[in-house]
């Protein structure tokens, strides 16, 4: 008996000692996996134009100028070697390498930056030192590199332009953009296209976002900000933009950076709710200003963040200690296939976030692997971002990401994506870290009606939308008529048009209308650099897409058309 007593355990106190256990291996497995935005981040600063000021006739003859290639790893604050390599190509899209430059950096949380200075000369080889780079759009592309060949290989690569000119002007010539809109016929009736300047990637209080400028060093402890989504979409109103998405992390509903035991279920999807309701309060109180509420889905480390517009329902994998789900549907952790079945049965549609070429949105073991479900739901993909956590607030940031490689990966392998360009606001600046915006031509059935969330979703579901580094740039692209976002079957010769406009006077410094082949997992090249081209395309898909160089150096891409050739 007495043995038998010895053995007893009061229920109570087996049950705590359950749940005790379950928290401490809930912070050890939560401890263990990486942070999100603790990934490599590489960017390169590259003035478009020398230095308007150069002192001297042979620095304004020479072009010279100062790339500065910027390197950060905050992993937990390890160090890592970032092998990184600059190279110049051009002129033209086509032309070849000219210059490399190359090194290798221990890189932490802290960073580092490398100055790279160029001369203007076309060969770093002393005995061609009076040989200038000739005028034209020359490429430079920055590759960065840590952990090669180990499970935690990460790889970056950006591509910019530079312009040398000593001469007149060679800019070709563009048509207008309101001629081109003229064209266009009405969209089943509608009488009006629209252009709504949008930022569609953003973050408040209710995740990692929302920390006032002067106090904003990085994400923020999930749902620990001052600042909601109100006061983003107010922010964002009062700073000139039409639409804002604020795009919370599916995984920090719980409070949280990994997964919070003691975190209620309740809690985690009435806030949910609370963000779309207070989206949906302040479009109907603010006529001409477009408040959407979603969330950003996955983690970054061998996963990638992508944006669901229109899910009433929020979607996670974490469980609380006492095992219930902290969302409303459970989506499996890194099943990207299975997560597009769900989006497309549900309506659902998304955006590739700041995607890799490598290790993100695997489908088996392929990145940017497509699926048909995930080709139907997936209908944007960022070409470009401003840094995360800029705390600028005169448009004027000089991290800029671009990801034009990767969304020609998802194009190439079948994806039917248009490009968009957003900020990943976390701090208090929501639009206005830089002009950057994804402008979307939505349709409405009469003038001075306010664009409608539905209105905007039909608008992204066509893929009419174009990504611009200036908010003042527009830009259409067709073919033989067609809008750019449709796909349709053609017969004989395709005429490819670019219409552009800007309304703060910037003009067209190059125009490059590049091609591939949807399915087949080849290259995007460029077949123009003219406005307007004509081609008889090879029998089979095809799509094109134009990309536009202002004369500042900002950037503006059409979405694609995706052609059928008939024999």
């Amino acid at each position: 008996m007495v043995k038998t007593l010895r053995r007893w355990r009061p229920p109570w106190l087996v049950c705590a000692w359950a749940g005790l256990l379950l928290i401490t291996w809930s912070n050890t497995a939560a401890t263990q996996e990486p942070k999100e935005h603790s990934e490599l981040d590489a960017t390169v600063v590259a003035p478009f134009r020398a230095t308007a000021g150069a002192r001297t006739t042979q620095a304004r003859t020479s072009q010279s100028r100062t790339f500065i290639v910027r390197l950060a790893y905050p992993d937990a604050g390890r160090t890592h070697a970032v092998r990184w390599s600059l190279t110049l190509s051009g002129p033209g899209p086509q032309g070849a390498v000219l210059r490399r430059w190359s090194g290798t950096e221990q890189v932490g949380a802290g960073g580092k930056s490398v100055t790279v200075p160029w001369d203007g000369r076309a060969d770093a080889d002393a005995r061609e030192r009076r040989v200038l780079a000739p005028d034209g759009l020359y490429q430079l592309r920055l590759l960065a590199e840590a952990d090669p060949g180990t499970p935690q290989e990460m790889q970056m690569e950006q591509q910019w332009h530079v312009q040398v000119q000593r001469g007149a002007s060679t800019a070709p010539r563009v048509p207008a953009f309101q001629t081109g809109l003229q064209q266009l016929p009405s969209l089943e009736g509608q009488s009006d296209y629209r252009l709504v300047y949008a930022n569609l990637h953003s973050q408040t209080r209710h995740s990692d976002g929302g920390a006032a400028l002067d106090a904003c060093h990085g994400a923020q402890d999930p749902r620990t900000a001052p600042f909601g989504p109100i006061d983003a979409y107010k922010y964002a109103q009062e700073h000139g933009l039409d639409a804002l998405l604020t795009s919370e992390h599916n995984h920090m509903y719980d409070g949280s950076d990994g997964t919070n035991p003691a975190a209620t279920a309740a809690e985690a999807t009435t806030l949910y709710q609370t963000g779309l309701a207070e989206a949906a309060a302040y479009t109907a109180a603010h006529p001409g200003f477009l408040a959407l509420y979603g969330m950003e889905w996955g983690v970054i480390n061998k996963g990638g963040h992508l944006n669901i517009f229109n899910s009433e329902q929020l979607l996670g994998w974490e469980r609380n200690a006492l095992g219930e789900l902290l969302a409303d549907v459970e989506t499996p952790k890194g099943d990207y296939a299975g997560l597009y079945t769900l989006m497309r049965e549900r309506g659902w549609v998304g955006q590739f976030n700041h995607p890799a070429q490598t290790g993100q949105f695997l489908v088996g073991d392929q990145a940017l692997g497509y699926t048909p479900d995930g080709d139907a739901a997936m209908v944007l993909c960022e070409v470009m971002n401003t840094s995360a956590f800029s705390i600028n607030d005169q448009e004027t940031e000089t991290r800029r990401s671009n990801y034009e490689a990767a969304c020609n990966r998802a194009l190439a392998a079948g994806y039917h994506v248009a490009f968009s360009s957003n900020q990943d606001n976390h701090c208090a600046n929501w639009g206005a870290s830089y002009g950057n915006r994804t402008a979307v031509l939505v349709t409405s059935p009469a003038a001075g009606t306010p664009v409608s969330r539905d209105g905007f979703l039909e608008a992204l579901r066509a893929r009419r939308v174009f990504a611009t580094m200036d908010k003042h740039a527009q830009l259409l692209f067709t073919a033989n008529g067609k809008l750019m976002g449709e796909r349709f079957d053609n017969h004989g010769p395709l005429h490819l048009a670019t219409h552009f406009s800007n309304s703060a006077g910037r003009q067209a410094a190059a125009v490059a209308i590049f091609h591939g082949v949807p399915g087949n997992n080849g290259s995007v090249t460029p077949v123009s650099d003219q406005a307007e081209f004509t081609v008889t395309p090879a029998p089979g898909p095809h799509f094109y897409y134009a990309r536009l160089t202002q004369d500042d150096g900002n950037i503006v891409w059409s979405a694609p058309v995706w052609v059928n050739q008939l024999p």
